[in-house]
């Protein structure tokens, strides 16, 4: 005997070898046997065998007429062998009955299953949606099948058009785009994005990183909302300075500003004057919420989004040629010693005469003609003066800095300026190091530490910048707290950022409070924004460390692939570079590190000629190998360099780029790139080009 049953919702035929009881003790066609209980069997037959049925009721299954059967069903629950007479007459025998079960079970939309071998007819109603929606299916599968075949041939669907980027950054994975994209690109053996590229879905591989950041940082756009900056205090006194700033030519949120006077007694006073937007915001307000919803203005060659809408940052961007509100740190100095006798910080408006441009200014203002006091150019008797504080400032950091178990900073040559046309990429060197870099840096410096103090001397919390070794041995760790504690990199006993409150919202918090300690003075503890222990200030500290990081991973990214577009766009098939370490090199002309595999052992230092393989602007990685050795390193070396220096240090600022190479050289080194890639190492601060 044999048995059609139901076993783990699918059906099977068997020979019973046994039965005891309820159960019998089945072999499948294949050899396998099972236990089966007899209220799982739904026909026994003698013939056909038991594999044969299974193939005669499958063959019979694919021919049942379901709409004619579903007529002939009642409307009640009815076993499955009620409608055998009505559908196939006299010739409903195993095979018949095994093909009904088959059938009806495998079609919900008409039948629903109400226990072993039951079943009801779906209401018409039901029944005409489910068909309905059935059809629909049917339909956008032969359109997603035609979209796959174009997709295939390299031809974007016209229904696809405008609808990559969506695709590709955060997609409707139950779209019929999206599988019929993924479907092409599978059938490829490429990725999604490549296959977008060539059927020309999207522009370039720069608008898809482009793309991906902003759907991830910005998914709601990067324009404004309409608000208005506060009024600023009636009683706001003028500063009796005239003041400048130095910054790169593309610079519009002009932070700093700095004046000299001189004082009868011979000495000199000079005020560092920092943009102050926090007069005119208040924690809570629209614009507070702007800027803490993104924290910090994203720098990227040829862009940038800012933290704060143009309007406010008009009204408080040291302009040239107007008062400007600013907060100011006046230190007055022995210009004998260069010794600081007397600090005080002040609100005030000031009058900034004049915006001074690197790209204008480095090729005058060098140490050579500051020496001789040649030259003509803007504040040249002030910067003359600025020029021996700053040196003095850099002289005193380091002898800190030796006290903690740190070498000298040691600073690059050359840093590289980007400047994006359209689809084409100008990238100039620029020297670092210079004396108007040192000045601004410096001084900035200065002012983030002596406030730090400031805030700590009234008791009001802040957001600190630390880096310490805690007195074991290994790499300095920095990070980012609410209490004030050393910066062993920069050689100062506490550093809190508080001179870029137009492009980063940890200054604009510890402006208010350096705002209440200037207006209540004892009283500032109560009256600050934030008070101590302020939960608030530790989730501000946590957002701001994930975001900023984000936002220079990005800035990193995309300067490297503006890197490889050089190198193309230039049609640099050969091109000299540095060893860094091993496999590591860093190329000469633009900065862009890479693995060379199979370079061999060379030394630090060691300059090469290597063959450009590959390009791939999509995944931003290149491939070189070695062509041949240019020159080898001195014997003696001018000045030691760690394996930290490795470390690109792109920066905002003149400032940023102190801190970025005084935290590379005290740092654990980054993992180097694990592919020939645009990846660059992990930097303090992105550029402002």
């Amino acid at each position: 005997m044999n048995v059609f049953f139901e076993e783990s919702g699918s059906f099977k035929a068997g020979s019973v070898l046994s039965k005891q009881g309820d159960a019998f003790q089945v072999e499948l066609p294949g050899g396998r046997r099972a236990k089966v209980r007899a209220k799982d069997v739904l026909i026994e037959f003698e013939k056909p065998a038991a594999g044969d049925l299974m193939q005669e009721a499958d063959a019979i299954a694919q021919e049942i007429d379901l709409d004619f059967l579903w007529e002939c069903a009642p409307d009640e629950e009815f076993p499955f062998a009620a409608l055998g007479a009505d559908y196939f007459g006299d010739k409903f025998g195993p095979a018949e009955r095994a093909a009904l079960v088959l059938r009806m079970h495998g079609s919900p939309v008409y039948f629903r299953r109400k226990g072993r071998g039951q079943y009801q007819r779906a209401p018409q109603e039901q029944l005409q949606m489910a068909l309905a929606s059935l059809e629909r299916k049917r339909q956008q599968a032969l359109v997603q099948q035609g979209w796959e075949e174009e997709l295939k041939a390299g031809k974007l669907p016209d229904a696809l058009k405008g609808k990559a980027i969506g695709l590709l950054t955060k997609p409707d994975k139950n779209s019929i785009e999206y599988k019929a994209l993924e479907a092409a690109a599978a059938a490829r053996g490429i990725s999604q994005a490549r296959l977008m590229l060539e059927c020309g879905g999207i522009a370039s591989p720069r608008q898809l990183h482009e793309a991906k950041f902003l759907s991830e940082h910005f998914p709601h756009g990067v324009g404004f909302p309409s608000v208005q900056p506060g009024a600023l205090p009636d009683d706001l006194p003028e500063a009796d300075v005239e003041a400048f700033s130095i910054d790169d030519v593309t610079t519009t949120e002009i932070d700093d500003a700095f004046s000299v006077q001189h004082l009868s007694d011979g000495r000199v006073r000079i005020g560092i004057h920092i943009a102050a937007p926090a007069l005119g915001i208040e924690r809570g307000d629209a614009i507070d919420a702007i800027a803490r919803g993104r924290l910090s203005t994203v720098y990227m060659p040829g862009d940038k989004i800012t933290m704060l809408p143009d309007n406010v940052v008009d009204v408080f961007t040291l302009g040239e040629g107007g008062l400007r509100p600013a907060l100011s740190l006046y230190i007055i100095i022995n210009r004998e010693t260069q010794e600081i006798v007397a600090t005080e910080t002040r609100a005030e408006r000031v009058f900034v005469k004049s915006n001074l441009r690197h790209n204008h200014l480095d090729e005058h203002v060098t140490e050579e003609t500051l020496a001789a006091g040649t030259g003509e150019y803007p504040h040249k008797e002030d910067i003359a003066i600025l020029w021996p504080l700053a040196q003095a400032l850099f002289e005193k950091r380091q002898q800190a800095r030796a006290t903690y178990g740190l070498k000298r900073e040691v600073q690059r040559n050359n840093d590289f300026n980007f400047y994006v046309d359209g689809e084409h990429i100008t990238i100039t060197p620029r020297r670092r190091g210079s004396p108007l870099d040192l000045i601004v840096a410096e001084l900035a410096i200065l002012a983030n530490s002596s406030w730090g103090a400031f805030l700590n001397d009234h008791g009001v919390p802040g957001i600190y910048r630390s880096q310490r070794g805690f007195g074991g041995p290994g790499p300095k760790r920095t990070r980012m707290q609410t209490t004030p504690a050393p910066h062993e990199g920069l050689g100062v006993a506490q550093y809190a950022w508080s001179t870029s409150p137009l492009r980063r919202y940890v200054d604009l918090v510890n402006q208010w409070q350096l705002l209440a300690c200037v207006q209540h003075g004892v009283m500032a503890k109560l009256a600050a924004p934030f008070k101590p222990k302020d939960a608030d200030l530790f989730a501000v500290v946590q957002g701001f460390d994930d975001t900023y990081s984000a936002y220079a991973d990005h800035q990193r990214r995309m300067e490297y692939f503006w890197c490889l577009r050089w190198l193309k766009q230039e049609n640099r098939r050969q091109v000299p570079a540095s060893v860094i370490k091993d496999d590591l090199v860093r190329l000469d002309e633009i900065p862009l590190i890479l693995h060379v595999p199979g370079l061999g052992v060379h030394a630090r230092g060691t300059r090469l000629m290597l063959e450009v393989m590959s390009i791939d602007e999509l995944t931003v990685e290149a491939s070189c190998r070695l062509l041949h050795v240019i020159d080898a390193p001195s014997a003696t070396p001018v000045e030691e360099e760690t394996e930290e220096e490795i470390i690109e240090t792109d920066d905002l600022s003149a400032e940023s780029e102190a801190e970025a190479q005084a935290e590379a050289s005290a740092e654990a080194p980054p993992e180097a790139p694990e592919q020939s890639s645009g990846d660059t190492q992990e930097s303090t601060e992105p550029s402002r080009s």
